[in-house]
């Protein structure tokens, strides 16, 4: 019983730092998932907005504001674009 005292401390530690990082990491899993989402609709939008005339980058940078953002995010990238003239 007294051999197994570090295993059963260790799993119980583990069990405390989860349960508090359970949160963050829902949270981080969901921006990734959210990132990655922006990052093909920069994709999909590199096709489509050269026959608009309106294009973007298709970056990590670019993903990440439409991770966080979303739809206005998207606006906000579309400004930026029109104001600095590239």
């Amino acid at each position: 019983m007294v051999e197994n005292l570090p295993l059963v401390t260790l799993g119980l530690i583990l069990f405390v730092v989860a349960l508090t990082l359970h949160k963050t990491v829902g949270r981080c899993v969901r921006l990734l998932g959210r990132t990655g989402v922006g990052l093909a609709f920069l994709a999909l939008w590199s096709q489509v907005g050269g026959i608009l005339g309106l294009s973007l980058g298709v970056n990590l940078f670019n993903a990440l504001v439409l991770g966080l953002l979303g739809i206005p995010g998207f606006g906000l990238l579309l400004m930026m674009n029109w104001a600095l003239g590239a």
